[in-house]
């Protein structure tokens, strides 16, 4: 689809010339290839007829000034990472980046999303966008944190190949932080299996998730509303969000239990936390000079400007309004763009005679991710209280299944049983899920554990599988 617009794009000279000899590499190998392809083709691969791609190319490249956006849908794909870096390639050759109502947004799927990843949670992550692997990111945190750099871990794998780890025995002990692997991570019957060989499973939960039923040790955490912190959207704006409420009891905020266990473990002199404030204060010095610089920031300024956009490199900078506006985080300065082939580096799992539909999944209003904290609550539960299918009315037909009937979905990972629910805008190939629910309704236990190469997401929404009316199965 992103091929197709940008083929529409160049070709009707919408592209801002200036702008792509002044600030971007890679624009001749990109024209070459997408002049080279046939947009019926493409409309016949994507399903989208080739007068709307047309149709939508000149209206986006026309305006001034225009932004994209992806969520799951485009993302968690064994694709993902390449067609977001094809929507970049549209944004660069129209020079809607960098400037006034332009650019894109990753519009992450919880609330603190931007501001986890700003902060290292990912395993290959330091804080301040730096990377575990450079040397010199490295070195710069081991000397804060007064750790030898040789200290410091390697670069890890994925939350999924953590799974496959466990199975394998290299990995035999985990420390499980409010997450739900279980009913969130693809194969999810696999995932059971593996996380079951564990010796030793921590929990850390407010309630007892699918996977903390498996836990040797539970830990009651605070909610939200319990504790306070930053909270960074997705235009880099960081927000103080101070505790509503008191812990109840013995519980524990999650960084208390951190701080408990570096003692415990004898670690607790590089864990001395005694507020989330002073971890903020850490975290200021630790990403100061980094692409996401927080140290102009504080909680005294959050209370009194209501939020601040990073880099904010001194006490007195006002937060940088807009990124990107003179250059790119490359050694050059230069935006880099790239020839994405329509031909993925992992197939995806196609529709055939055994698993005729594609199933996709995702989210509905009621409830959030795994459902561990909405599924507990009557009133959410009352607007969806069990898993449902979505599938056209002339689909449903076809294999004979009543609207509001209970039909078992099968892939080649296993089956599980929810509700129909007929949908005339549904595609006549597809069926939807939601991935609320656990146990005999998860259909993340039908998902394939094949992930994106190149960032290790698994392919959430495109499976291969087949449907039956429960009823018709039974009379036979």
């Amino acid at each position: 689809m992103a091929n197709g617009l940008l083929k529409v794009i160049i070709e009707e000279d919408f592209t801002d010339e200036a702008f792509v000899n002044e600030r971007a590499n890679g624009y001749t190998e990109v024209k070459e290839y997408v002049t080279s392809l046939k947009l019926e083709e493409i409309a016949e691969m994507t399903g989208v007829p080739s007068d709307q791609i047309q149709k939508a190319a000149v209206m986006f490249g026309k305006e001034e000034s225009g932004m994209i956006f992806t969520a799951r849908g485009v993302e968690q794909q064994t694709d993902g990472s390449a067609a977001v870096r094809n929507f970049l390639n549209i944004l660069i050759v129209t020079g809607k980046i960098g400037k006034v109502n332009s650019g894109y947004g990753a519009i992450t799927g919880q609330g603190n999303g931007q501001g986890a990843r700003e902060h290292g949670q990912k395993a290959d992550q330091l804080p301040g966008y730096r990377m575990i692997e450079n040397e010199e990111h490295r070195l710069h945190i081991a000397r804060l944190w007064g750790i030898d750099e040789a200290d410091l871990p390697r670069k890890g794998v994925s939350a999924y190949e953590m799974i496959q780890k466990i199975n394998e025995g290299e990995i035999t002990g985990m420390f499980l932080m409010c997450s739900n692997p279980i009913v969130s991570n693809p194969n999810a019957n696999f995932v059971k299996k593996a996380l079951k060989k564990l010796k030793f499973l921590v929990a850390v939960d407010m309630f007892v998730s699918e996977t903390a039923r498996l836990a040797d040790l539970i830990l009651p955490t605070s909610s939200y509303l319990e504790d306070e912190g930053t909270m960074t959207n997705l235009e880099g704006r960081v927000t103080l969000r101070e505790a509503s409420f008191s812990s109840p009891g013995e519980v524990k905020h999650d960084w208390q239990i951190i701080c408990d266990i570096a003692k415990a473990l004898g670690k607790g002199e590089y864990f001395p936390f005694q507020s989330a404030n002073e971890i903020f204060e850490e975290l200021r010095v630790a990403s100061r000079g980094g692409t996401a610089d927080y140290y102009g920031i504080t909680y005294d300024r959050l209370r009194k400007e209501g939020g601040i956009l990073w880099p904010c490199p001194t006490i007195d900078h006002k937060g940088t309004k807009r990124l990107f506006e003179t250059s790119f985080a490359h050694p050059d300065g230069k935006a880099a763009m790239v020839v994405v082939n329509n031909v993925p580096l992992v197939p995806k799992e196609q529709p055939c005679t055994d698993f005729p539909l594609y199933l996709t999944t995702g989210r509905i209003m009621s409830h959030y991710l795994t459902g561990v904290q909405t599924r507990k609550s009557s009133s959410l539960a009352a607007r969806n209280f069990e898993s449902y299918m979505e599938i056209h009315p002339e689909t449903a037909k076809k294999y004979h299944i009543p609207d509001n009937t209970l039909v078992k979905i099968e892939s080649r990972r296993g089956g599980i049983v929810v509700r129909s629910k007929w949908s005339a805008t549904i595609r006549h190939d597809t069926i939807f899920v939601p991935f609320h629910w656990a146990d005999s309704q998860n259909v993340n236990r039908l998902v394939s554990q094949d992930l994106d190469p190149t960032c290790k997401m698994p392919g959430f929404k495109v499976s291969a599988v087949k449907v039956h009316p429960i009823l018709e199965l039974t009379s036979h």
